[in-house]
């Protein structure tokens, strides 16, 4: 007999909430299989089995919030009969179960007070080995093949080892739709098929609310954006930068950029270099406060915000100073990727002495960032577009960006903010500046 517990979860992290069983009572488990889904503040995790054998009892049902250490599930080595099927009709109805149980296991997971449904007959369990993609796939790959009726074990997996991609899930539904609508061409005149109804529109005297728990990681997002309205002096300054240099320079670079280094040239890159050479005038934009003092660091971890699906969250770019545009390039799209797969770890969430986010790519003119506690500066880049500008007396259109920062007050003065936000204006304007390190 072994058991299932809630494995360190990294730094400062000490709960998790049950996301979802991956195995049933009664299921057979081998060693290192994934067994459970945790949610914590900052990542979600799966856990496996250290020894084979039968999942013989759950413990703690999903919703429900644990403590590092806590009991999950006990695994019994000589309980391998109870997973075998009764029959080929009891694992059918068994599979017709499985797949009825959506909105189940949504309303388990919005009430952490309402125990799981009962434990299904042991034929299912013989059911889940014919689903290979069910145990190779991501969280989030598995959630929307979930509320979209989709076969795991029909869609064929593009990440490491096979295992299904939320892309994987979404190419499958639209195959899985294609043969509904491919239907043969209209014959001449006849009247084109008629569009799906709209939506049904609220019914009179219909007030109806639905309540939602909030996500482990909601929650931590909650408290530390109110935590730093409350405890800094937070200010931001805004400015507009003229893209033109850095589009064209993309634009005449961008072929040979990808074939060399393999990635495409973007341009939080350029950002990220400008920051840090603006950062290495102004280190008070790359400071917190601990207690009374002031720690100046000397160090440039940047820390890039992402919007995953599970809620924002802020990788980081260790040594960002000490890599090149290619390399930052690189690090930037396989984070984004990690996040968006639900493959960050802790490592890649610690830390961090700046950031940088960009709502441009949601369409945001402009917008006020927030702090990422406890730093003191945050970098916020917007949409660019067209406006007509004056230049030498004469109205031109240029594609400008409105550029955003927030610090704390505490640390950084008025002066050396705006200071700071004029360098990176110049540098991005004058890309030269970042190879002359002026």
């Amino acid at each position: 007999m072994s058991n299932i517990v809630v494995p360190q979860l990294g730094e400062s992290v000490v709960e998790a909430r049950v996301a979802r069983w991956l195995k049933k009572e009664g299921d057979r488990v081998e060693v290192g299989e994934p067994v459970v889904e945790l949610e914590t503040e900052k990542i979600d995790l799966e856990v496996g089995a250290e020894h084979g054998g039968v999942l013989s009892s759950i413990k703690r049902q999903e919703g429900e919030d644990v403590k590092v250490g806590e009991l999950l599930a006990v695994v019994e080595d000589g309980a391998a009969a109870a997973a075998k099927p009764s029959g080929n009709g009891a694992t059918a109805a068994a599979g017709t179960e499985r797949a009825s149980r959506p909105a189940e296991s949504a309303a388990r997971a919005a009430d952490s007070g309402q125990r799981s449904a009962p434990v299904q007959p042991a034929a299912e369990s013989a059911q889940r080995p014919a689903d290979p993609g069910d145990a190779k796939a991501t969280p989030t790959a598995r959630r929307i093949a979930k509320e979209h009726d989709v076969n795991l074990g029909s869609v064929q997996g593009t990440g490491s080892a096979g295992r299904v991609m939320k892309d994987d899930v979404r190419n499958a539904m639209g195959t899985k739709a294609a043969p509904e609508t491919a239907k043969a061409p209209a014959a001449p005149g006849a009247p084109s098929a008629p569009k799906p109804p709209a939506p049904p529109r609220r019914a009179a005297g219909d007030r109806s609310e639905q309540r939602v728990r909030m996500s482990k990681r909601r929650q931590t997002i909650a408290r530390r954006l109110v935590e730093a309205q409350r405890t800094a002096a937070m200010l931001t300054t805004f400015n507009e930068i003229d893209m033109t240099a850095v589009m064209s320079l993309r634009e005449r670079r961008k072929e040979s950029f990808k074939k060399q280094y393999g990635v495409g040239l973007g341009i939080a890159s350029f950002f990220v270099k400008a920051s840090i050479a603006a950062l290495r005038q102004f280190p008070q934009l790359n400071a917190e406060i601990q207690g009374e003092d002031i720690v100046l660091k000397h160090y440039y971890d940047v820390g890039m915000a992402v919007g995953a699906e599970g809620g924002l969250v802020v990788p980081v770019l260790r040594d960002a100073d000490q890599i090149g545009l290619a390399e930052i390039e690189k690090a930037i799209a396989e984070l984004g990727r990690k996040a968006r797969d639900g493959h960050l770890t802790l490592e890649d969430l610690q830390g961090g002495t700046f950031t940088i986010s960009n709502g441009g790519i949601y369409g945001s003119l402009m917008s006020t960032p927030i702090l990422n506690a406890p730093q003191s500066g945050i970098l916020g880049m917007h949409k660019i577009q067209d406006r007509p500008v004056v230049e030498n007396g004469q109205v031109v259109v240029r594609p400008m960006m409105y550029l955003a920062l927030s610090y704390d007050h505490r640390v950084v003065d008025g002066k050396g903010a705006v200071t700071f936000l004029v360098k990176v204006k110049e540098a991005i304007e004058d890309p030269q500046r970042l190879l002359l390190d002026i």
